[in-house]
């Protein structure tokens, strides 16, 4: 059933006619146009798509987008400051923690959710945080490196 829908993403309130059974992702990629969010498994075990929901990190694959009204999403592209890269963003940079890119939305989020509520995590910390991530290039050396670069300058 389409009816209108009134969604904060982003720090941007959207007005949106969508069937609210449609996933979370589908809605952020195909209604709002924010492809930043990526779908991997459809299934919640890989962490590509995941989003913040008031803070906290979800995988948006499992999630309808009725689900999001009354509360604030955050996609990869809420993340940058006045169109310049994060202190995150800029540190998975610098360290390499960046290859092939299809996970770094959702890592980037995750290690975000992490660095909000506690700044200055410890490695074991931040291992637990993105551990709902998965990634194949990095072997996640360089993205831990670059959560803790983050730390550090923040």
């Amino acid at each position: 059933m389409i009816r209108k829908m009134n969604v904060r993403v982003n720090g941007k309130d959207y007005e949106v006619e969508a069937d609210p059974s449609m996933r979370l992702v589908d809605f952020i990629r195909d209604k709002l146009e924010l492809t930043g969010t990526k779908e991997g498994c459809s299934e919640g075990e890989c962490g590509a798509c995941t989003v913040l929901f008031d803070g906290k990190p979800v995988t948006s694959c499992l999630m309808f987008a009725g689900q999001a009204e009354g509360h604030e999403i955050t996609t990869i592209e809420g993340v940058s400051v006045n169109g310049e890269l994060s202190r995150l963003q800029k540190a998975f940079v610098e360290c390499g923690a960046v290859q092939c890119g299809f996970c770094t939305p959702g890592m980037i989020l995750s290690a975000k959710a992490l660095l909000d509520r506690n700044p200055h995590p410890s490695k074991e910390e931040i291992k637990i945080a993105i551990s709902g991530n998965l990634c194949r290039c990095t072997g996640y050396k360089k993205i831990v490196e670059a959560v803790e670069r983050a730390a550090e300058e923040g």
